[in-house]
């Protein structure tokens, strides 16, 4: 369905965003590309649908390069969420959706049933909110509409940009359920970015963990989860996808026994490292320009990790 093929992207600057990545996207595959900011996900989404042009490589839908679609035939065919919703404000909801259809020339009936279709299939009655202006809407129901807005002209591709990270926990759980739900009805192909771990493993059939402009590790949720294949990759998943850099020297704590009764870390030492070190021992001592600077436990990294993760 759509294929890249060794796809890059330098901007003018020379600043290399995408690295020569290969991919391949199945029809009716739900795909999440995640990685910590500047990992080159929201770029590699977006010269899909030629909002950024690609430097080097190329990119095949359905056989056919993006370069070859005339702009509109492209765009028609992709839908788009985004973050920011971006609906016209002095428009109804039926008009914000219908923008696409009425450029295809559908005609009045065709748009009226398909957006009462739309807006039945995300919960939203359509005697109620067709009339109605965005900013009669709460947040959670404008990203309803904004999701709608993109299956309007039933699209072949919907690619969605961070599209819930605006929204509260609670709106932000209920619109996950819902898009898992109309997935299974519409069976559309999905490029969805994130940063959030939990909702890549929640959504996603399979995950790409990028990092500087690479793929780390590409799978399903189950395999990424039970075989990290770098430890990068593990210690973007312990840390819920926020990925501060772990520092040890930050969890040290005095000693409270013998350095010698204990394996050393490097004050250094990558998460990954510690987390095998304290698989075998409850403490390690901490090692610093070869002085021993003090310990850390299993106790303290376990709660670094419930926290990074909001388990706590």
């Amino acid at each position: 369905m759509i294929r890249f093929e060794n796809v890059s992207k330098t901007y003018d600057d020379q600043t290399l965003v995408v690295d020569s990545i290969n991919l391949e996207i199945e029809r009716g595959e739900f795909l999440v590309l995640i990685g910590p900011s500047g990992c080159g996900k929201t770029t590699t989404l977006k010269m899909i649908n030629r909002l950024i042009p690609l430097s080097d490589g190329t990119i095949w839908i359905d056989g056919k390069k993006v370069s070859e679609y005339p702009i509109h035939e492209l765009r028609w065919r992709i839908g788009y969420v985004l973050q920011q919703i971006a609906l016209f404000p002095h428009m109804t909801i039926e008009e914000n959706i219908a923008i696409v259809p009425e450029l295809k020339k559908w005609n009045k009936e065709q748009i009226h049933t398909r957006v009462t279709e739309l807006l039945t299939m995300v919960g939203l009655d359509p005697d109620t909110y067709r009339w109605r202006k965005p900013s009669e809407l709460s947040g959670g129901q404008q990203q309803r509409v904004g999701v709608v807005r993109a299956l309007a002209a039933d699209p072949d591709i919907i690619l969605m940009d961070e599209p819930f990270s605006a929204l509260d926990p609670i709106s932000r759980a209920k619109l996950q359920e819902d898009l898992l739900h109309l997935q299974k009805t519409i069976q559309k192909t999905i490029v969805f970015v994130t940063h959030d771990i939990q909702e890549a493993l929640k959504l996603g059939n399979r995950i790409c963990i990028m990092k500087e402009g690479k793929i780390e590790q590409l799978g399903t949720p189950e395999e990424i989860a039970a075989h990290p294949a770098t430890p990068f990759v593990r210690e973007f998943i312990y840390s819920g996808g926020r990925h501060d850099p772990f520092v040890l020297s930050d969890h040290v704590t005095p000693l409270t026994e013998e350095a010698h009764e204990l394996p050393i870390l490097s004050s250094k030492a990558e998460l990954s490292e510690v987390l095998h070190t304290l698989a075998r021992s409850e403490q390690a001592a901490v090692e610093e320009e070869g002085t021993v600077i003090g310990m850390v436990s299993r106790v303290t990294v376990i709660a670094y990790l419930a926290e990074r993760t909001g388990i706590a």
